[in-house]
């Protein structure tokens, strides 16, 4: 199958042609502003299916409003109908085409434009009212307020909020790329005349902006926010791809002594915090117990034994643990326990604990095993 897509170098397009290229697409023509006009006559005849996603939202004349979105467009289709080439048409047009604007108007003649060459030729029209689009690659300042406050926000610099309490209504840009690719195949989620993605999520703009300080503050905390809300796990994502080139890192602090360190590395509000512990080479760790607190150790570099003894009892569980056999050991309730270094070098062990240390409530009690 022959696709082509128009506006590829924009957000929505450079998304789309990555996922074609994913999946091996080997016939994907790419149409942009910088492409070889002539080139959109010889696509027009061979392709089976139009992804037309290029489009004028931000002009500098607002006379290209229409030229941008209404003329290239009736320039596309009148391309196809002179190469007898009635494949299907999807365009990508607005919510504001609602609206009695610059902008909305030009889509919302594009919208008619696209439905009358439909009827005319017979063409499949798929047209999607896009609301705001967001995930990785959008231009800041452009035409994204979500883009614009992870970019701001990541780089401390201000951003500008004339309304929190103004609803939003967004589509994630994988899901918009999901039920394009279905599309293709004829499974597109049509309401009425026109398509839609699936999932659209409705949130206050502050609730947003709530969000984007809270992700930047969750690296100065070690945590983690609550992923299994799918709005805020596709908006970490997309704040995530804004942050600048040389602040990927941050460091941790690390709780160092004699017997080796201790360092949090992730903490979560409802699935416990994620720890490195590095022991020295002889060292104990440990000997407490705990009423509700659990843990997994995982041995991941060096070799020792963890052991186990019911507070009741005289008996010691030990279990030996190596960097060389990934094995995790639970660490029950009730027994106190103690992690022992039997290597000559540093044991490296990630500990798991169902709960974030708090240390007004640390349930740990000290006995030796």
């Amino acid at each position: 199958m022959k696709i082509l897509v128009t506006g590829a170098n924009g957000f929505i397009g450079k998304n789309l042609v990555a996922e074609f290229k994913n999946r091996n697409y080997t016939k994907v023509y790419e149409y942009s502003r910088d492409t070889d006009p002539a080139l959109l006559d010889e696509y027009c005849r061979e392709v089976d299916f139009v992804y037309h996603l290029a489009g004028i939202n931000r002009p500098s004349d607002p006379s290209e409003f229409m030229d941008g979105n209404y003329g290239f467009t009736s320039k596309l289709l009148e391309t196809l109908k002179k190469h007898q080439n009635y494949c299907p048409v999807m365009t990508s047009s607005s919510i504001q085409a609602e609206l009695d604007n610059l902008y909305g108007i030009s889509k919302k003649a594009t919208e008619d434009l696209i439905f009358n060459y439909s009827k005319e030729t017979g063409a499949k029209a798929l047209v999607y009212r896009f609301p705001n689009v967001f995930g990785k690659w959008c231009r800041p300042d452009y035409n994204s307020v979500v883009a614009t406050f992870c970019h701001n926000i990541a780089r401390g610099l201000p951003i500008t909020i004339n309304n929190p309490n103004v609803t939003m209504k967004l589509v994630y840009i994988d899901d918009v790329v999901t039920e394009l690719i279905s599309a293709l195949s004829g499974n597109e989620n049509t309401v009425g005349a026109f398509c839609k993605v699936p999932e659209v999520y409705t949130t206050p703009l502050g609730n947003i902006v709530d969000l984007i300080y809270l992700f930047k503050q969750s690296r100065d905390e070690r945590t983690i926010p609550d992923m299994s809300d799918g709005f805020t796990k596709k908006l970490y994502s997309t704040y995530l791809s804004y942050l600048p080139e040389d602040k990927f890192n941050y460091e941790l602090k690390m709780n160092v002594d004699q017997r080796g360190s201790f360092t949090e590395f992730i903490k979560t509000p409802d699935r416990g915090q994620v720890s490195v512990n590095i022991s020295k080479p002889g060292i104990t760790k440990g000997n407490h117990w705990h009423h509700t607190k659990n843990e997994k150790f995982l041995v991941v570099s060096g070799r020792g034994v963890i052991r186990f003894r019911k507070i009741d009892s005289n008996q010691t569980i030990e279990y030996y643990v190596s960097g060389n056999k990934m094995e995790v050991v639970d660490i029950p309730t009730g027994y106190t326990h103690n992690i022992e270094n039997l290597g000559d070098t540093d044991m490296v062990t990630v500990m798991w604990a169902n709960e974030s240390f708090d240390p007004e409530k640390p349930d740990t009690y000290y006995m030796e095993v």
